[in-house]
């Protein structure tokens, strides 16, 4: 819009030089000075506007244009979005990783695939001026039904979900903004005051009410379809069969195609097997969140850091991760205390997804507390089964809670909820914060009984837990170091990493190989995402 109202007033301009001495159109012609005032006014826009991909791409693709009008050659609309494709990849090979590179591209792609070389239907309503416009709504209808579907599998693929209600509002929005509110806003900027400010303000007004309107529309129940990441191969199915249902009329049996989409839309994400129990340390970064699951229940222990407000490891790892896998609720969620790093999520949590019992070791007053439509105060000796996971609260004592009350307002981790989750003859135990005081506890209470496969490392490795007396009694063969990158805190200390490497325990740590997988059944496989995901940026 911008090149071509540029390109509209140079052409203008440069015609009517033919009444002054310059002659201008004599030196240069006028689709030449237009094609390269049009360019340059896009170039300089882009550049205003961030330079992001979409933009990026309309720009190359306009000074494809340009250059083919001023070398005198007919360009293909094809070539001219491959070309503008070239040329994003060279200056930035990196853009392949932005969502917004291929819905940008393929969008574009779409439109020209349902719309050129083909013939609209021919239809004669008596009345030109009528008829004309009802073509138009036509094509316009068409095109917004092509993006539409035309997109649907590559935005599921890129984030999970699709906006049901997006037709709606483009079809506001787009002709709102595009054909009002932007050339308001231009010519407002080259007008003076007074009249630039009415014109602005009618521009504010006009945003105003459309932001009311898609704030509403996004408030339905409806508005957003969520789905489980799902896997390359139905995105594969479900984008070729796009293609054949978007086929020209006469295409065979176009119908089909709705069939290519049924893995896709079928699809309820990954469920442990029967007879195994999964455990994933998420990356949260120095906190932790450790989801447990069997094919039907599903335990959270911790829910990361609070970062700011909007911002916390609940909304930004846990509820996609979750949403990712297809989880919509929680059985239990375990809040071992009330410091950050463990419970500065737990709200996000619990606004995205149902969430069962909650224990925790929080005072009454806490706002988890007040949100939980179950709150159990964990303590030793509760106990409970689901299927073949048996969970075990270790502790603390309810003694423990007023014996050291005066000590929690400095140290409230002491009293950190500490669970055994047992499947079969392998356990993992998660101990939260809790130091060598409270180690030296439960060694003295449980014993052997403490024997776990899998032990998180209490206090994220910190110097003051890892007690030579309690791993002796753990016995692990797996340790899980839950630390954020170049944390501050430097957890884990090199000597309790040592005194693992002593006992001969396997170590994983987040900030080395990503969220952790473990895997329980006859014995207990441990993978990484990054492993799984493997980069070459990673380096190793």
């Amino acid at each position: 819009m911008i090149a071509g109202m540029f390109a509209a007033a140079m052409a203008a301009l440069w015609r009517r030089s033919f009444f002054t001495k310059a002659a201008l159109p004599l030196l240069l012609p006028t689709q030449k000075a237009a094609a390269l005032s049009g360019a340059l006014a896009a170039l300089a826009y882009v550049l205003l506007a961030g330079f992001g991909i979409p933009a990026q791409r309309t720009l190359y693709m306009l000074l494809v244009v340009a250059l083919a009008l001023w070398s005198g050659r007919i360009a293909s609309v094809s070539h001219v979005l491959c070309i503008a494709l070239l040329v994003v990849l060279l200056v930035d090979p990196w853009a392949v990783l932005w969502p917004g590179f291929w819905l940008s591209f393929c969008a574009v792609g779409v439109i020209l695939y349902t719309s050129v070389g083909r013939r609209p239907a021919a239809r004669d309503d008596g009345n030109t001026r009528i008829s004309t416009w009802w073509q138009g709504l036509r094509a316009a209808g068409a095109t917004q039904y092509a993006v539409t579907i035309g997109l649907l599998s590559l935005t599921v693929l890129l984030f999970g979900r699709v906006s049901l209600i997006a037709p709606l509002a483009n079809a506001v929005a787009i002709p709102l903004v595009g054909l009002v509110v932007t050339p308001l806003t231009l010519i407002a900027s080259a007008l003076p005051a007074p009249l630039s400010t009415w014109l602005w303000r009618a521009a504010h007004l006009l945003l105003e009410q459309l932001a009311l309107l898609l704030g509403w529309l996004s408030a339905l129940p409806f508005a957003v379809w969520q789905t489980p990441a799902p896997p390359a191969w139905t995105s594969a199915l479900a984008l070729l069969s796009t293609v054949w249902l978007l086929a020209p009329r006469g295409w065979p049996l176009r119908w089909l195609a709705l069939a290519g989409w049924l893995p896709l839309l079928l699809d309820n994400g990954s469920r442990p097997p029967a007879g195994e129990m999964w455990v994933t340390a998420l990356d949260v970064g120095q906190g932790m969140a450790v989801l447990v699951e069997t094919a039907d229940q599903r335990l959270l222990y911790d829910s990361g850091p609070y970062h700011s407000p909007g911002s916390d490891a609940g909304n930004r790892v846990i509820v996609p991760y979750l949403k990712a896998r297809g989880i919509t609720a929680l059985d239990a969620l375990v809040i071992s205390h009330v410091h950050n790093d463990h419970a500065g999520g737990a709200l996000s949590v619990m606004d995205a997804v149902k969430v069962g019992t909650v224990y925790s070791s929080l005072p009454p007053q806490h706002p988890i507390v007040q949100t939980a439509t179950d709150h159990q105060t964990c303590h030793a000796g509760q106990a409970w089964q689901w299927g073949e996971m048996k969970f075990e609260m270790l502790y603390p004592d309810i003694a423990q809670y007023q014996a050291s009350a005066a000590q929690q307002k400095s140290k409230p981790h002491i009293v950190s909820c500490t669970l055994k989750v047992s499947h079969g003859p392998h356990a993992i135990l998660l101990p939260g914060d809790i130091e060598a005081a409270q180690e030296q506890q439960l060694v003295a209470r449980y014993g052997e009984d403490l024997k776990s496969t899998v032990l998180l490392a209490p206090h994220h490795g910190s110097g003051t837990s890892s007690t030579a007396a309690f791993l002796a009694q753990v016995d692990p063969q797996i340790v899980l170091f839950q630390v954020g990158y170049r944390n501050r805190f430097h957890h884990p200390k090199q000597q309790v990493a040592a005194r693992y490497q002593e006992r001969g325990v396997e170590g994983f740590r987040n900030d080395e190989g990503g969220a952790i997988l473990l895997k329980f059944g006859d014995g207990v496989a441990v993978d990484t995402y990054r492993n799984q995901h493997r980069r070459y940026w990673y380096g190793r």
